[in-house]
């Protein structure tokens, strides 16, 4: 299967560890997004978010400076999962957050590209106050 890796940088004007937790927290997550999430906050630990539209587990956490969870849709193929990391670095203005991932199938990338800018990164700038 074909796979495709994207990367976007979005600033937040909130601090490194307030990003670190609307993405960590299943009730702020929830809260932002609308919809059900369950978050472990542990390494090895899964998550569902939007529902359970995505799922994974947590690699590495370091709070307010990265998170890599393995992440996968459920319209995707059976076990097929990407990386997605995020990283977190204070700015004057904010939070410059880098986000890549790595691993998406080709046929879903468009999709999943723009689903985090509508779904994730203007969202959390609204609870930010952007």
């Amino acid at each position: 299967m074909k796979t495709k890796s994207l990367k976007q940088t979005i600033v937040f004007k909130a601090s490194p560890e307030e990003v670190y937790d609307a993405l960590m927290d299943s009730k702020k997550h929830s809260a932002f997004t609308g919809d059900s999430a369950k978050i472990s906050r542990k390494i090895g630990g899964k998550f569902t978010a939007y529902g359970g539209y995505a799922e994974g587990k947590n690699i590495e956490l370091i709070k307010g400076k990265k998170i890599i969870q393995t992440w996968r849709a459920n319209e995707w193929p059976s076990g097929v999962y990407s990386k997605v990391t995020f990283l977190f670095e204070k700015k004057k203005e904010g939070t410059k957050m880098t986000f890549i991932q790595e691993g998406v199938p080709e046929e879903f990338y468009e999709d999943i590209r723009q689903g985090w800018i509508d779904f994730y990164w203007k969202k959390m700038q609204e609870i930010f106050e952007w």
